[in-house]
Order: C-alpha cells, then sequence, then structure tokens
C-alpha cells in the first residue's frame, strides 16, 4: 500500500462500485477464531484508530467505544459473514396447491459498503413461483438480512439472496429487486444525497417481460 500506483488502483475499484466476486471475499481461516478474540483484537485496533486520530481516550464519552464498536462488526453488522448466523430455511410441501407469483415487497436492509466502511440502506423486493416447495413469509426477511450483515457491494448482495432463494426452494423463478441509498455517494466524494442504486436479479419465468411487469405492478401497490 506504500505504492501510489497501488494506491490509485484501488482508489479507482471503490468509486467504480467495483466487485471481484459474487461471493464474500472470505480468507479459509476466517472463523478460526472466536468472536470473543475477534472483538478483543478488534477493540484494540480501534483504540489505536482513535489515537491516531488525536482522540483523548481518556474521555469518559470515548473510553467504551473500541468496545462499543468491536461488540457491534462481530455480532451485529457483519454477523451475516459468519455461517452459523445463517438462518434455518426449512420448505414445505405446497400442499395448496399455489401455482402464482408469490411476493413479499418493501423489506428494509441494511448493510456496509465494503470499499469505504459506510452505510447502505434501503428496501428489497422477493417475489417466486413454487415448483413444489414453499418457505415461511418471515424467512425471505430473514435471508435478506443475512446477507446485507456483510462488507458488500450491492450487485453482489442482489445475487446471493437471488441464488439462496433458487437454491432453497429448488426453482428458477425467482426475481429479487433491491433499492438503496449509499453514504459513499451522499456523505462523501460527489455527495448527492438524493440518488439511490437500484439493482435487479431474475431467472425462469421472469425472463419474460409480462411476468416481469406482473411483478412490478405487485410492489407498487402500496405506494
Amino acid at each position: 500500500m506504500n505504492n501510489l500506483k497501488d494506491k490509485e488502483f484501488f482508489e479507482t475499484i471503490g468509486e467504480n462500485h467495483q466487485m471481484t466476486s459474487s461471493e464474500s471475499p472470505l480468507r479459509k481461516d476466517a472463523f478460526d477464531k472466536s468472536d470473543e478474540v475477534k472483538m478483543a483484537a478488534i477493540e484494540n485496533h480501534f483504540f489505536d484508530i482513535m489515537t491516531e486520530m488525536g482522540l483523548d481516550m481518556t474521555d469518559d464519552s470515548l473510553r467504551g467505544t473500541p468496545h462499543r464498536v468491536a461488540k457491534m462488526f462481530v455480532k451485529e453488522l457483519f454477523s451475516g459473514l459468519d455461517p452459523k448466523n445463517k438462518p434455518k430455511l426449512s420448505t414445505f410441501e405446497n400442499g395448496y396447491q399455489y401455482n402464482k407469483m408469490l411476493v413479499e415487497a418493501d423489506i428494509t436492509f441494511n448493510s456496509t459498503c465494503e470499499h469505504h466502511f459506510l452505510p447502505i440502506f434501503g428496501k428489497a423486493h422477493v417475489g417466486y413461483v413454487s415448483s413444489g416447495r414453499v418457505i415461511g413469509l418471515s424467512k425471505l426477511n430473514r435471508i435478506v438480512d443475512y446477507y446485507s450483515r456483510r462488507p458488500q457491494v450491492q450487485e453482489r448482495l442482489v445475487m446471493q439472496i437471488f441464488n439462496e432463494l433458487k437454491t432453497s426452494l429448488n426453482t428458477e423463478d425467482v426475481i429479487v429487486v433491491m433499492e438503496a441509498k449509499h453514504l459513499c455517494v451522499s456523505s462523501r466524494g460527489i455527495k448527492h444525497e438524493n440518488s439511490f442504486t437500484s439493482t435487479i436479479q431474475y431467472g425462469g419465468i421472469f425472463n419474460e417481460k409480462e411476468n416481469r411487469n406482473d411483478f412490478f405492478n405487485l410492489i407498487k401497490q402500496d405506494k
């Protein structure tokens, strides 16, 4: 990172919102350490960061911040990195033979930009047609929440949710739309507060425009 060209390269990746894989980039030893060991290390590092910024770490308001940040990172904001936190996604036989589109709209989510570690927040809209299996409605929300709680780019996030639903439901007939605001756009750089980012991923019957339009009409009904 001391090389000027390296710094320019990494800066370009961040500004272009580039991702390198549809999978979250994790090391093979990512979960060898316990949460407690990770939090202790993060607490120490964040203490050093705050000190380097010139903050008085003896101040009562700041002394507990490194611990709070470490706990927030491991237990909350980035808990979706750890497979042990993945929601149990049991599916059930579609006994009532409902064979039309099911849509769960306006699923709120909070994530974090992996390029600047600033918040991403917005709504996800999910639809699928059963191929014989169905999933509890709350599990759709939990899938969105699980994959959101990682350092992310929105393009990867929508693909991960889409792929999880395809696998769990054993169907190609899935569609996911995400609309989000990025603080790395609104609070730094260009500083455009009103812009938002939309991503979409779909397959199966949703490759047909008519079916996509039916989905869009359903998610707009209450707006």
